[in-house]
């Protein structure tokens, strides 16, 4: 809604189909830390039950893209994760 709002064009990727490349999930790392890409609240993070172990951020979004915080967002050289109307709007 937010992007509808301002008549700004965006493509939209259902993870579920069409999972991140590891060059796509590298590129938007270079701007978020892996760690925050994870989703501590989404049903994949409890099913692996990953709040009692430590683990590679970057190979668990590798095998378990469901793991994803959403909407990743991102333009050439910037990425936000998660609902970021603040960050969004650095992006206009």
């Amino acid at each position: 809604m937010f992007f509808k709002e301002r008549r700004v064009s965006y493509h939209f990727i259902n993870i579920e189909e069409k999972p991140m490349s590891r060059g796509e999930l590298e590129s938007v790392i270079r701007n978020i830390a892996a760690e925050e890409l994870v989703d501590p609240e989404s049903k994949e993070y409890k099913k692996q039950q990953l709040q009692y172990i430590q683990f590679d951020p970057l190979s668990k979004l590798m095998e378990f893209p469901l793991l994803l915080k959403t909407p990743v967002v991102r333009t050439r050289d910037r990425a936000t994760c998660g609902y970021d109307p603040e960050g969004w709007k650095s992006f206009l």
